[in-house]
C-alpha cells in the first residue's frame, strides 16, 4: 500500500507542475511583451522630450528677436509715488489691494520699500495715476454691485 500512496503522490506532483509550467508559459511571454511595450515608451518619451526642448528653445529665440523695446510702455515704479498716489485718491491699503489683485499688507511693503510690484501689476498702477476719485469710486461701486 506504501508504493501505491507514493506513486501516487508523485504522479499529483508531476501533473501539478506540468500545470504550473504551462500557466507561467503564458505570464513570461506576456511580461515579456509589456516590458518590451514599456521599453518602447520611454524611447518615445526621450524623443518627445527632445523635440519639446528644441521647440522651446526656438521659440524663446523668436520672441527675443519679435520684442522691440518701443512697443513695450514701461511704467517707473516708486514707493514714494506710490504712497502719495493712494493718499491722493484716499484709499486704504486694502481697497487699493483689492483693485490690484494683492493683499493690504504687500501694498504696505510697496510703500516702505521693501518690495517691488511685478511686471503685471505695473498696468493696473499706471491706470491708477490716470485717474480721479470719481473714477475710482465707480469702480468700486461696479466691483461691490
Amino acid at each position: 500500500m506504501a508504493n501505491f500512496a507514493s506513486v501516487l503522490k508523485e504522479e499529483i506532483i508531476r501533473l501539478a507542475r506540468k500545470e504550473i509550467r504551462s500557466e507561467t508559459e503564458g505570464l513570461k511571454k506576456a511580461s515579456v511583451q509589456y516590458r518590451s511595450e514599456i521599453a518602447a515608451l520611454k524611447r518615445r518619451v526621450v524623443t518627445l522630450e527632445q523635440q519639446l526642448s528644441r521647440l522651446g528653445k526656438a521659440t524663446t529665440q523668436s520672441a527675443k528677436v519679435t520684442a522691440e523695446p518701443d512697443t513695450e510702455t514701461k511704467v517707473r515704479f516708486v514707493s514714494k509715488g506710490f504712497k502719495s498716489l493712494r493718499q491722493r485718491l484716499g484709499l486704504s491699503a486694502e481697497v487699493i489691494g483689492n483693485l490690484l489683485d494683492v493683499s493690504a499688507q504687500t501694498i504696505y511693503s510697496w510703500e516702505s520699500g521693501n518690495s517691488s510690484p511685478r511686471k503685471q501689476q505695473l498696468p493696473k498702477i499706471a491706470m491708477l495715476r490716470g485717474m480721479n476719485k470719481r473714477d475710482v469710486s465707480a469702480i468700486l461701486k461696479k466691483l461691490a454691485g
